[in-house]
């Protein structure tokens, strides 16, 4: 379930979704966990977030390009998405894997910096990049385009 990518997505704790839901903190970790909610929890739930039940039940986020949400982004918007290099249909897993990859060698980077100056602008390009991938998946968040992966294999 995508409870947990939602949640961290709209930069929210386990304790404010609680809040928000009227659900317990436990009942919130039992979810992320894995554990199967009941029909009025995941109701609760996807009011709070503003999305659909079966949205809320998926295993992953993708793209879905045949989406009204998506035909109605703005060009530039398409291209952003698109360019997501780990996979040919990109997920919202990958462009957080791309968004945690440069965070990683970004501080790297930076912390070689403080004795190579070349070392130090690599680093603030990855990190520049780890924050445009960041804004990457807030978009698609925002706007709705991520594909729920029922064709495609697991990655």
């Amino acid at each position: 379930m995508i409870l947990k990518q939602l949640r961290l997505s709209r930069l929210l704790s386990q304790e404010q979704l609680a809040q928000m839901s009227g659900l317990s903190v436990r009942t919130i970790q039992r979810i992320e966990s894995g554990h199967s909610p009941s029909l009025e929890s995941l109701k609760c739930l996807a009011s709070v977030l503003e999305i659909d039940v079966k949205t809320l039940t998926q295993e992953k986020f993708e793209m879905d390009k045949k989406s009204d949400n998506w035909q109605r982004l703005p060009t530039g918007l398409k291209w952003l998405f698109a360019l997501n290099f780990f996979s040919l249909r990109p997920t919202r897993r990958s462009a957080g894997n791309v968004e945690l990859i440069s965070h990683l060698f970004g501080f790297i980077f930076c912390g070689v910096g403080l004795v190579s100056e070349p070392a130090l602008v690599g680093g603030i390009i990855m990190l520049a990049n780890a924050y445009l991938f960041r804004l990457h998946i807030w978009l698609g968040d925002k706007y709705g385009v991520w594909y729920d992966g029922g064709d495609i294999a697991a990655s």
